[in-house]
């Protein structure tokens, strides 16, 4: 058990400064004091592990995801494009 205190207001300006809003790093911060004589150093560092797997996961899947909506816009891009110059062409065709 760690017996060090925990500086809330220090908690909160670090995660505020990582881009977490105020009112959500305050509720962090006192949550993690309030759980502070519960959580080993060794349990903490596990879990942010695990919270690091799980970014890294979702990244790749929106890099994934943001790929394949490249694709399809570029596909419907290129379908307007090919439309566009078949009505020119039916158009200098009827003129």
């Amino acid at each position: 058990m760690a017996s060090t205190a925990f500086d809330m207001f220090k908690a909160a300006r670090a995660l505020e400064s990582a881009g977490v809003e105020r009112t959500q790093a305050e509720a962090i911060a006192e949550a993690i004091q309030q759980r502070q004589s519960y959580a080993s150093r060794s349990d903490v560092a596990r879990r942010g592990s695990a919270a690091r797997a799980g970014l890294r996961e979702v990244r790749a899947e929106l890099r994934a995801d943001m790929a394949a909506l490249e694709m399809r816009l570029t596909n419907r891009m290129y379908a307007g494009a090919v439309g566009l110059a078949a009505l020119v062409a039916v158009f200098s065709l009827l003129s």
